[in-house]
């Protein structure tokens, strides 16, 4: 008899495979690059610098002494805020953001190393990917809780208010209804015992249908009240 096999573990490769992992990351470095790119070049052109590629991947230029450089750490900070849009779009779960957006940095510093052929030692560009990152993460976490607190809705507010009026109405007309048959019930559940809770049930049937389960017992009280006579 081949053994069996186990099924797959909740939360492990199946939700994420690994080729899908790969896909959403360059999907994010892709659309964070095309992001940063056109406002870079929005920037330029209306500073009146003309573009360069240095301006996106060399971190020289990212310098407090120009204007265009606090100008590029702007620019970075928003393509940052537009990259949560992205990652609430591609991820949409709130546990996978931080991972995810440290990763889009941490490619984007290989990135940067790579076009200028040595480690970014400039203490602006660093402390930028930093709060570029935080910034990123907050906001896609914050997204991604919000997005998934939509469904939940709290107390009923929206049926409530649409058959307020139809409830009222219903509740006034049938309310004896549901008294009677809560009486019903009630007497119902008590006949079935025995003693005087037999007793008091059959009382209430005797009133509701004419039962003579309960009467038994009083004739029974009543006899022996004769005999001692």
């Amino acid at each position: 008899m081949p053994p069996r096999r186990r099924p797959p573990r909740g939360g492990s490769r199946t939700e994420l495979p690994p080729l899908k992992i790969v896909r959403k990351i360059l999907l994010l470095q892709l659309a964070y690059y095309v992001t940063a790119t056109a406002l870079i070049l929005f920037t330029t052109v209306v500073y009146g610098t003309p573009f360069s590629l240095d301006l996106v991947f060399s971190w020289n230029a990212v310098r407090g002494d120009t204007t265009i450089g606090w100008m590029l750490g702007l620019v970075w900070i928003l393509s940052s805020g537009i990259g949560a849009i992205f990652l609430l779009l591609l991820v949409s779960r709130s546990k996978l953001i931080p991972d995810f957006a440290l990763t889009l940095h941490f490619v984007h510093l290989i990135a940067t190393t790579l076009y200028s052929h040595s480690v970014p030692a400039n203490w602006l560009w660093w402390g930028l990917q930093g709060a570029s990152a935080a910034f990123m993460t907050f906001l896609g976490i914050w997204a991604c809780r919000w997005r998934e607190l939509q469904p939940i809705s709290f107390g009923g507010i929206g049926g409530g208010t649409s058959t307020g009026g139809a409830g009222g109405s219903a509740a006034g007309g049938g309310g004896g209804e549901t008294q009677a048959g809560e009486e019903e019930s009630f007497s119902f559940s008590l006949s079935t015992g025995r003693g005087r809770g037999r007793g008091l049930g059959g009382v209430g049937g005797a009133g509701a249908g004419g039962s003579s389960s309960g009467g038994d017992e009083y004739e029974l009280v009543e006899m022996k009240g004769e005999g001692a006579v």
